[in-house]
């Protein structure tokens, strides 16, 4: 006879949670410290990294400016300086959103109007 196969449906609230918190202890402890390292950088990484609206990124922020402390406005000044000429990006972002609206625009021009009425 072929053994039943569960789902987490077939768990209660409790049971599922559980089930998740021996995972995770039995994940982390068959980790090597090489993995656990590669790991929380993949998570930090896409913690900072990937956000997506102006909440993360001020979120991201203040994660940034906990871990640096005091130190934080030198680590600003030092990339400041470093990237000197990266400062100019967003911009560059801006014009190529005002160079597609235009050409959408010009590509709405270029098509023939008709009016329904007219025959």
């Amino acid at each position: 006879m072929k053994k039943k196969s569960f789902i987490y449906s077939d768990l209660s609230k409790k049971q599922l949670e559980k089930l998740k918190e021996f995972y995770i202890q039995k994940k982390v402890d068959s980790m090597s410290h090489q993995e656990l390292k590669q790991y929380v950088l993949e998570i930090i990484s896409h913690q900072i990294n990937d956000t997506i609206d102006k909440e993360e990124e001020i979120e991201a922020w203040r994660e940034m400016s906990d871990f640096f402390g005091e130190q934080f406005e030198i680590v600003i000044l030092e990339i400041q300086t470093k990237y000197i000429d990266e400062k100019n990006v967003p911009e560059t972002e801006i014009d190529s959103q005002k160079k597609r609206i235009e050409l959408l625009k010009n590509n709405n021009l270029d098509q023939d109007k008709t009016d329904m009425w007219d025959d």
